[in-house]
Order: C-alpha cells, then sequence, then structure tokens
C-alpha cells in the first residue's frame, strides 16, 4: 500500500489524496515535456535531412553511441560472423 493509503481519519486521507495529486501532476508535467522534447527531436532531424543527411543513417548513429564499447563491438562482431555466413562479405 502507498504511504497514508489504510491510514484512518479524515485528515489522513487528505494529506494521502494531495501526495497523490501532487504525484499524478509531476507525471502530467514530465508527459509534456517529453511531448515537447519528441516535437524538438523531429525538427533537428527535419533540419538534417534538409541539410543532405540521411535520417534513417543518423538514428542508427545515435543508437550506437548510446551503447557501450565493448556492447557496440560484440555487436559489430557478430553481424560481421553473421554476413560472412551468408555470403555478403
Amino acid at each position: 500500500m502507498p504511504d497514508g493509503a489504510k491510514i484512518p481519519g479524515k485528515r489522513s486521507q487528505t494529506v494521502a489524496g494531495e501526495r497523490l495529486k501532487s504525484f499524478v501532476e509531476r507525471i502530467e508535467k514530465l508527459e509534456e515535456e517529453r511531448t515537447s522534447l519528441g516535437a524538438d527531436i523531429r525538427e533537428v532531424y527535419s533540419e538534417a535531412k534538409g541539410s543532405g543527411f540521411d535520417i534513417k543513417i543518423m538514428r542508427q548513429v545515435v543508437r550506437l553511441r548510446k551503447m557501450e564499447p565493448a556492447e557496440r563491438a560484440e555487436m559489430d562482431e557478430l553481424l560481421d560472423i553473421y554476413k560472412q555466413a551468408i555470403g555478403m562479405a
């Protein structure tokens, strides 16, 4: 049970309700920020596309940069092995 959820008395219920409302409002604000950030990111990709960059490749580069170097190296190695296995290399 959440803090204050089973505390008897009207005042305790009010405090729990206020805390719950605070959580909900914080989540709503973060959702709004996420939406705004998503729009900003789309705008940057659009700008890059207008400059002649391949957006699909840029998204892959962003994904790769998020990876740890060892994880990325392992993925590259497996990709090479798979490509060799099917005659692509």
